[in-house]
């Protein structure tokens, strides 16, 4: 597990954004993407690059059921607005919040089957406070594949910011798997402000548990961690250099 310390979101959406570039031009094709907060300036840096994406596929960890493509809070809509209407991929997935309604198993099963046939070669995930990864919460099984999750109360009020009335939050989404994630050939996670620290800290030198889901990473053989001063201020001093 490399850790990269910047001092900044801006500097460590740029780092990031080069990661994927690297990996790009070396022969990715098939890019784990997230949404959420901290991935916004890494996309702005995409989107303001002269990257050919059209030979790319896409692969979204997540999606709120119940939400349609062309709602603007859906994943789906996020993914258009902030990367895809300016840097088209040949092919994009996001799992399928209107079939999750009647049939989450469905839409499981069907997203497993995309992961299969598209192995990703490059994941981006965020960290949440509480060291979950997409929406796998602690308690999550390391074996876990896409599956429905029930949000908690905490990612609920979290995700709020992002609605007009918080009864309007979706209460359940369909969620890449924890097992999912780790196929990935690579992994970069990026996490600031001190608000991220203490899930960090616990990701990168805890104990290996499900207790904190991101833990597991530390078993991974290729994750790059980029954090800012603040979010580092909890990593021991060998990563303080």
């Amino acid at each position: 597990m490399k850790v990269i310390i910047t001092s900044d979101k801006s500097n460590g959406s740029k780092k990031g954004f080069e990661i994927f570039e690297k990996s790009i031009a070396n022969g990715a094709k098939v890019i784990g993407l997230a949404t959420g907060s901290t991935p916004v300036a890494l996309y702005q840096e995409w989107v303001k690059s002269d990257m050919d994406t059209s030979n790319l596929t896409s692969i979204n960890l997540d999606e709120y059921v119940g939400l349609a493509p062309d709602n603007d809070q859906s994943y789906h809509y996020f993914m258009q607005k902030y990367l895809f209407n300016e840097k088209p991929f040949k092919k994009t997935y996001v799992p399928d919040g209107i079939k999750a309604i009647k049939d989450p198993e469905g839409a499981s099963d069907d997203y497993n089957k995309i992961i299969a046939e598209n192995p990703i070669d490059i994941q981006l995930l965020g960290i949440g406070r509480n060291g979950h990864i997409a929406f796998n919460e602690p308690g999550t099984s390391f074996d876990s594949v896409t599956h429905e999750v029930k949000l908690t109360d905490n990612t609920i009020k979290a995700n709020s910011r992002f609605f007009d009335n918080i009864d309007d939050v979706p209460k359940t989404a369909i969620c890449m798997g924890i097992a999912n994630i780790m196929s990935a050939k690579e992994i970069v996670v990026m996490a600031f402000g001190d608000n991220k620290a203490d899930a960090v800290a616990k990701m990168v030198e805890g104990p290996v548990t499900e207790d904190v889901p991101a833990s597991i990473l530390q078993q991974h053989q290729n994750v790059t961690v980029i954090v800012d001063q603040a979010a580092a201020s909890k990593l021991s001093a060998k990563y303080q250099k």
